[in-house]
């Protein structure tokens, strides 16, 4: 595995170390093997067009009447400290504090009706679009990237199908970027950051580090460059090279030449393009994620470079104390990524294939409590569109005068999921792989519809 480190920081309580790092992983996807997918790759001959999803994750569920549903006109221990404004779109209001969407509402859609979200930590539906309990498929749930890494496949040009930026997290399941499932391991995803432990026992060569290469120095591609060669030489010179067959060779370098190299070199963006994104901070607090602004800017290398599927999550929003003074910080560095990542892809004339969506586990309580927080709310949830294709410049849903639960048009997971697989050119309703026990199934169940206020 190729690990580029970040700088120490001291540890959690449960061990794991406060570095922020990038892996490149164990020459595969989920402890599959990289060589699997280079072979289906050379027997598929695909050529299809590029479309992507880069699915951003909240863990902790954020405060949905603080960011993209406030009640101003609710009481004072429900409606809290934060303003309404307006934004380009008439009509449509949200946070003060995410002026940067404000001004570009009509790149976004806001759903405000979320309703089945589980009661738990977990960002599983998120990933899958049904809940962790979900029983019936033999062989595990596949995640979102996994049906995209089975329909789709690789594009070619040395960049994985399916890629996580996800963080590890001392709650595991705010880290978990979920399985190939019955899909098989080869469809998982292709992890890039790494906890401290790695239970697959599928590595092929030990551990392979960029030395002395850290997150801070990635803009110098110098050192970026110079890092690779020496891995290279390693290589090399080392018995186990020659033990490598054909396509083991070939996944080692993808590893170590251009391509991924390439994505992951922030010195070939402007350095006015970097800053547009904020400025990253690395430093795991708890048990949630690091800020890391600048995997926004990553993840739509990557999938300029050809990756399909891209997650990846941001920060912790398990907020039972001191909600606004969190909210103050967080909210406005997701505003500025988020909208930093919207604007290049129109930019870039991506809008239109690469899907974003951006969403928590579930809302928070419409009563602050006397920490001044607010606490778990299963009953109403939001959630960010942009890109696509889609019609944005809208709010989906609605939610009654306290933001506790939906007033109309409640929109379940399973629903913007068959939306995300639309906007790839997939027709997840008709598209089936069978489970290790012969059971047909569909990226997502045959009677969910894309949601038509979108497509």
């Amino acid at each position: 595995m190729l690990t580029l480190y970040g700088k120490a920081g001291g540890k959690f309580c449960d061990g794991l170390s406060r570095r922020s790092f990038l892996s490149i992983g164990a020459l595969g996807f989920a402890g599959a093997t990289l060589p699997k997918l280079l072979r289906a790759e050379r027997l598929s001959g695909t050529g299809r067009s590029h479309k992507a999803i880069i699915n951003v994750l909240l863990p902790g569920g954020a405060p949905h009447q603080d960011m993209v549903d406030l009640k101003p006109d609710a009481p004072s221990d429900i409606r809290g400290e934060f303003k309404p404004i307006g934004t380009n779109v008439p009509g449509i209001q949200i946070s003060e504090h995410m002026p940067r969407m404000a001004k570009m509402m009509d790149k976004f859609a806001i759903i405000r009706s979320m309703v089945d979200s589980q009661g738990g930590h977990d960002l599983y539906q998120c990933l899958t679009g049904l809940p962790r309990n979900a029983r019936g498929m033999a062989g595990g749930i596949p995640s979102m990237g996994a049906w995209v890494s089975r329909l789709y496949g690789e594009k070619g040009g040395g960049i994985p199908a399916h890629l996580t930026l996800m963080h590890p997290t001392g709650h595991h399941q705010w880290g978990d970027p979920g399985t190939g499932g019955f899909l098989g391991r080869e469809h998982g995803p292709f992890r890039l950051s790494k906890g401290k432990e790695n239970n697959s026992g599928l590595e092929t060569v030990q551990n392979m580090t960029l030395r002395d290469l850290t997150l801070e120095r990635l803009k110098d591609r110098h050192t970026l460059r110079k890092s690779f060669d020496g891995f290279r030489r390693d290589l090399d010179a080392s018995a186990e090279f020659d033990s490598l067959d054909e396509f083991e060779k070939q996944a080692l370098g993808i590893l170590s030449s251009s391509e991924m190299a390439d994505a992951l070199d922030l010195s070939r963006e402007d350095a006015r393009t970097i800053e547009r994104y904020g400025k990253p901070d690395p430093e795991w607090r708890a048990d949630g994620a690091p800020k890391m602004t600048t995997n926004f800017l990553l993840a739509r290398r990557l999938v300029e470079a050809g990756a399909r599927y891209v997650s990846l999550n941001f920060s912790r929003w398990d907020w039972h104390g001191d909600n606004f003074g969190r909210g103050r910080v967080d909210i406005p560095m997701l505003d500025q990524a988020l909208c930093a990542l919207v604007e290049d892809l129109h930019e870039r004339g991506l809008h239109k294939d690469v899907s974003v969506v951006c969403w928590g586990e579930f809302g928070r309580t419409p009563k602050i409590n006397a920490k001044g927080g607010r606490d778990h709310w299963p009953k109403a949830n939001f959630c960010l569109l942009a890109g696509g294709g889609m019609r944005t410049g809208q709010v989906i849903g609605s939610t009654d005068k306290h933001a506790a639960e939906p007033d109309d048009r409640p929109v379940r997971f399973k629903e913007v999921h068959a939306t995300l697989f639309h906007n790839l050119g997939i027709p997840a309703n008709q598209e089936r792989v069978f489970d290790l026990q012969g059971r047909p199934h569909h990226p997502v169940d045959p009677e969910v519809k894309p949601l038509p206020e979108l497509v």
